[in-house]
């Protein structure tokens, strides 16, 4: 069962459509990714970032006095045509990792063009199940309203307020600070009914991408169709979105629900394969290039459908699996990443997953209404002994949205997380002058453990508006 679709106890409590076996026809279908040796024969020049990237990921490196790099630069093209030339489908890329993606019903033949002088490394990180467990297509109804024990009277935040009030984020939304002006990208698993659920209706959503449909066909369905269905087969991201977005006053609001959106599906709930992280990575990039300041990421990996392709835990030091090479990056680029630690805390593995082992983020733990730590949350140090998680915030339970607009409560580090993150964008709005890695530093800084951190708690739970104080060099509250 996937890891990152939180506790299994949960997730079989919330399914809503019975799974049928589906056995896929055709021949078997395979995905390598190449690592590229350069980006020598390009196009492209430093000198005129504008070419291949959007003014808004420049204005945002301008703004914290960052430099476009090498990483920044277009795959090479040409090398690109050359592996198309050689009879295979180019499924994407990823300049970051200088990485591209193919696929074939040949094996063969994507391992023979490893061998390439321009190819450093080949990997397959996907191959096509012969059958899958699947939920039927069918896209559930709406609640358009709420049932009257779900409401709170003459408390706005209804349900959600204690979930935030343990951060000391209704002090900032009070004081003006809802997020307004901060774009953030959630990456997930698919959003259902995000478009029709009345307490999304004012929320702006700059847009969406489905990074798993581009691949639609790989598990023998059509592209179309993926497109069609994908992002509401399930509602693991429409909960996610709702912590952070949802305004459903004296029932719910989300903790940045002025902030624009982007909803990026990368996860696919019919396998667990290294191409994911490959997905996640296109995804992240695409965040890039939108202008996201903040990236709300409720996924992670450690186990894979095929055992070879299982991380060790001497894996977890942020620069060694594909997807946290890639999230090490992205406060270089000025963005913030908010990733879940992970729930396998009552399990064999119980350390964080990836990329919640990446330097320079802000990994999240859960803990009950208590404060005391929720049994399935992660727990850390990394590897190379750095803290985790970062911080720790509420969900056992967390009050969220279903995908048919209802009123829930789930537990998992995939719900504390966008409850920390809304917050984290409320406090950047707040304090605009700062940089990506001045604001997880005052996150941390803020929080109750600091001076003490420990491998379940990290920091602990921090106090958003103390934080706010600090940034503005006001000591005490």
């Amino acid at each position: 069962m996937k890891q990152a679709i939180c506790l299994l106890i949960v997730l079989l409590a919330s399914l809503t459509a019975t799974a049928a076996k589906i056995k896929y026809p055709g021949k078997k279908v395979y995905v390598y990714r190449y690592t590229l040796t350069d980006k020598a024969p390009t196009a492209y020049s430093l000198e005129k970032p504008q070419r291949f990237l959007s003014r808004k990921s420049l204005e945002r490196r301008h703004r914290q006095g960052l430099s476009v790099d090498s990483t920044d630069l277009p795959v090479c093209r040409q090398y690109v045509q050359a592996l198309r030339a050689k009879g295979v489908e180019i499924v994407g890329s990823s300049r970051w990792m200088n990485s591209v993606v193919a696929r074939s019903s040949d094996s063969t033949l994507l391992e023979s063009l490893t061998a390439l002088p321009f190819i450093s490394q080949g990997r397959c990180v996907f191959v096509s199940p012969d059958s899958i467990d699947k939920p039927e297509d069918v896209r559930w109804n709406v609640h358009d309203d709420f049932n009257r024990w779900d409401s709170v009277k003459n408390d706005p935040y209804g349900m959600a307020r204690q979930q935030i009030e343990m951060l000391d984020g209704v002090r900032l939304h009070e004081a003006g600070f809802r997020g307004r002006g901060i774009t953030i990208a959630v990456l997930d698993g698919g959003f259902q009914n995000y478009d029709r659920i009345p307490a999304f209706k004012n929320t702006r959503i700059a847009g969406m991408h489905d990074f798993v449909a581009l691949c639609g066909n790989i598990a023998g369905k059509g592209k179309d169709a993926a497109k069609q269905t994908a992002n509401h087969q399930i509602d693991h991201g429409t909960k996610v979105f709702s912590a952070l977005a949802a305004y459903a006053p004296e029932v719910i609001i989300g903790t940045a629900p002025d902030a624009s959106y982007w909803l990026l599906r990368c996860e696919d709930p019919d396998t667990e394969q290294p191409i994911e992280e490959d997905y996640w990575v296109m995804a992240a990039e695409m965040a890039d290039s939108v202008g996201a300041d903040i990236i709300n990421s409720s996924l992670g990996y450690n186990a894979y459908d095929h055992a070879q392709d299982n991380y060790r835990l001497q894996d977890l030091d942020g620069q060694t699996a594909f997807i946290s090479k890639a999230a090490s990056m992205l406060v270089h680029k000025g963005i913030i990443l908010c990733n879940s630690a992970g729930n396998s805390g009552m399990g064999p593995w119980k350390k964080i997953g990836v990329p919640a082992d990446a330097h320079d983020i802000l990994t999240v733990g859960a803990i009950d209404r208590n404060q005391r730590l929720a049994s399935f949350s992660s727990i850390g140090p990394s590897q190379d002994g750095r803290v985790k998680p970062d911080i720790v915030a509420q969900g056992a339970p967390a009050a969220l949205l279903s995908g048919r607009g209802t009123l829930v409560h789930d537990m998992g580090t995939s719900f504390s997380t966008p409850v920390a993150c809304g917050l984290v964008a409320c406090l950047w709005q707040a304090l605009p002058g700062k940089t990506a890695l001045e604001i997880i530093e005052l996150v941390r800084q803020s929080s109750d453990q600091y001076e003490n951190p420990t491998n379940i708690f990290g920091y602990g739970v921090p106090d958003f508006w103390k934080a706010y104080m600090s940034g503005r060099g006001v000591k005490g509250e």
